[in-house]
């Protein structure tokens, strides 16, 4: 099948309301001064999401975001500045895909660089038991287990320049897949945050898929050297955006259950505008692929197992793609991914209005490595050679 076929794009940006919060700024010299003498700013912030993987919802409540201009301020010390929402607002990280932003608010600060975020979530209890949880798909919600250090906030290290008489835009880019562990058979899932905070952008990368794809489990991302810079889920009707993205080159990867992996090589994004996949009537349709399965286990000396498990391929003349990357299950450490056989097919970007041209990499059909990352220690398997309807097991121990 050529993975392009008629159709007809229509991504938009789509960027929730402002909402009335309630902002405040406080703490020693780091809450305020007098806008009128020029030496303060503004920070504004927002929230977005990286797309989920097994989940209908994926709820958080926010109480506040707090920033220093010291990386190791403590919890107590003056000089914070807090944007605060009130009352607290649940937020469903999952309706955040494809350039929408939720508005957390802002707040005037003193001009300077500023390099300790923490954001703050509600606790889970009396009226509010689910004030943070998860909805697996096809179940009933569950009650997220949040980190013990919550009350003081999920602390993040940033450097945020915010300019006097300026504002400075950012979005808290809130990883759900990579955020949410497993607990065994336990029934029960914990909250392990993994968030960037990026700029505020308007440069991105819009197109739209195959309406047939399974749009729930189907990811496109925008990739540097493996990392994956930015990724979303298409909405219903196949559209993506992926936005806020710096401006570069990039490569861009389309990963659906059972389906062939397509990549294009070296697309272009520009400050301020957003580039288009193809012409007004071509969507990406990539070939049905039969499956294999990379699976085993991450065994750690603590307990419970934190470590997160990434699928690569290294594709002829490169790059090397990030295909998936989950936290393992935090009791028997166990990961388990699906992945396609069938030769990826790769293009080069062929501009705006132009067509790329598929071929498929013969060279890397069924071979991928896997990355087990544990604290600041990593370890790396492959490549692995996977057949349709097979298993390939592997098991990492970190000392």
């Amino acid at each position: 099948m050529n993975p392009w076929t008629s159709g007809r794009i229509a991504a938009s940006i789509a960027l929730t309301g402002l909402l009335a919060l309630g902002l405040t700024a406080c703490g020693g010299g780091g809450g305020g001064g007098d806008t009128a003498s020029g030496s303060t700013g503004t920070l504004r912030l927002a929230m977005t999401d990286a797309p989920a993987c097994g989940f209908d919802a994926v709820n958080v409540t926010v109480e506040k975001v707090r920033v220093h201009q010291s990386s190791t301020a403590a919890d107590a010390d003056g000089g914070w500045s807090e944007v605060v929402l009130n009352p607290a607002r649940r937020i469903d990280l999952l309706t955040l895909t494809n350039g929408v932003l939720s508005e957390l608010g802002q707040v005037a600060l003193p001009a300077g660089r500023y390099t300790q975020l923490r954001l703050v979530l509600a606790d889970n209890g009396g009226t509010a038991p689910m004030a943070n949880a998860v909805k697996p798909t096809g179940g009933a919600e569950v009650a997220l287990t949040t980190p013990s250090a919550q009350q003081s906030g999920l602390k993040m290290p940033v450097q945020i320049d915010v300019e006097a008489n300026q504002r400075a835009d950012f979005v808290l880019d809130f990883d759900a897949c990579k955020s949410i562990v497993t607990a065994g058979n336990s029934g029960k899932y914990l909250l392990k945050p993994v968030i960037r905070v990026i700029p505020r952008l308007v440069s991105g990368v819009s197109g739209r898929l195959d309406a047939s794809l399974p749009m729930g489990s189907t990811q496109v991302s925008l990739q540097q050297g493996g990392v994956v810079v930015r990724a979303t889920a298409p909405d219903a009707d196949g559209n993506f955006l992926l936005q806020p993205v710096p401006a570069g080159t990039y490569t861009f990867v389309l990963t659906a259950p059972g389906r062939t992996t397509l990549v294009l090589r070296s697309v272009p994004v520009t400050s301020g505008s957003v580039s288009t996949l193809g012409t007004s009537t071509l969507v990406l349709a990539p070939a049905v692929s039969p499956v294999s399965v990379l699976a085993g286990t991450v065994t750690t000396p603590s307990t419970p197992v934190d470590a997160l498990v990434r699928v690569q391929q290294s594709l002829t003349g490169g790059p090397v793609i990030d295909m998936a990357a989950r936290p393992v299950d935090s009791v028997s450490g166990a990961f388990q991914y699906q992945v396609p056989t069938a030769a990826p097919q790769v293009a080069d970007w062929p501009g705006m209005t132009g067509v790329p041209e598929f071929m498929a990499d013969g060279a890397a059909a069924g071979r991928y490595g896997l990355v087990a990352e544990a604290g600041l220690a990593s370890k790396q398997a492959g490549p692995l050679t996977v057949t349709p309807g097979g298993t390939v097991e592997t098991t990492f121990v970190f000392p």
